[in-house]
């Protein structure tokens, strides 16, 4: 299935099922509150002439969970954390391989498919990051590796939006990244539940991936191209390490962190200068779809 938070065109929030280019309300005001309920998911099996319908165009796509309880991000692609500190001169650390970091990030500015991010003032280095996001769809705590895919939700894009001057201020205290990620996260432009990716699943259990191909346009010209399936560490062994010793919620998001090449600070200035205002990024990938913003 895929799932989408939107608004109608009397500024109802809903939470929908989308079906070609038609969407079924599915009678909740977000994709959390379905989420939510246990039986969210098991009744919602509805027939066209019993729901509520609306034309894809006639509505505003929403991020499909518009204030999730908390959102991490990890760093889980070996390329990117190489080539990032390479660029700095920096050898790789060994102890990245013993867990998967993680650093908690802002859920009140989060930005749908569509909706045009505002420039982070007195930045000059805006840069996008190209993610995939899994949602956890139910409650646990110390989830075993083996058994954490049974949490997932569904999967979306993601783009942590990144002010690399701000952010090169805030890790020189040793703080993590801090407002160099405060202002903007992109995520949507819908949940797509594990069932839909079947097909693409290469491994199961603690080490679950997918072959999904990413790619990042600016102003539609391709900058960015990666896979999914190269991650260092699965999904399942992210939820593992950021259950340990607290609960996780349901409508919780766990970022993957940035794919091979996947951002500017990777693939440099000279490949794609920074971002500019009325610059337009889009993030596609294979089975999750493409989120598309404007910088204003």
């Amino acid at each position: 299935m895929k799932l989408v938070t939107f608004r109608t065109g009397a500024g109802d929030t809903r939470a929908g099922l989308l079906q070609k280019e038609t969407i079924l309300d599915l009678n909740y005001p977000t994709v959390l509150d379905l989420l939510r309920d246990p039986q969210g998911l098991v009744v919602r099996q509805l027939e066209k002439g019993k729901a509520q319908t609306y034309r894809l165009s006639d509505i505003t796509l929403l991020a499909p969970i518009p204030e999730p309880p908390t959102m991490r991000d990890f760093y889980a692609f070996e390329q990117h954390v190489k080539t990032a500190r390479a660029g700095r001169g920096l050898e790789m650390i060994p102890a990245w391989y013993e867990v998967p970091i993680f650093y908690f990030t802002n859920t009140s500015e989060i930005y749908g498919p569509e909706s045009a991010v505002p420039y982070p003032v007195g930045s000059s280095a805006l840069d996008f990051e190209l993610e995939l996001a899994c949602v956890i769809g139910r409650e646990g705590r110390d989830i075993p590796a083996e058994e954490a895919s049974n949490y997932i939700a569904g999967y979306t894009v993601m783009n942590d939006w990144s002010a690399r001057d701000f952010q090169m201020r805030d890790m020189q205290l040793n703080l993590g990244p801090g407002k160099g990620k405060d202002f903007a996260t992109s995520l949507g432009p819908w949940l797509v539940t594990p069932d839909e990716l079947a097909g693409r699943r290469l491994t199961s259990g603690a080490e679950e991936r997918y072959d999904l191909t990413m790619v990042a346009r600016v102003n539609g010209r391709e900058v960015s191209r990666g896979n999914f399936k190269d991650i260092y560490y699965s999904f399942p062994q992210m939820i593992s390490w950021a259950s340990r010793n607290v609960q996780l919620r349901i409508g919780d998001v766990l970022g993957s962190g940035t794919v091979g090449t996947g951002c500017i600070l990777e693939i440099g200035t000279e490949k794609q200068p920074w971002l500019q205002r009325n610059d337009v990024v889009e993030l596609e990938i294979d089975g999750l779809g493409i989120l598309r913003n404007a910088i204003v």
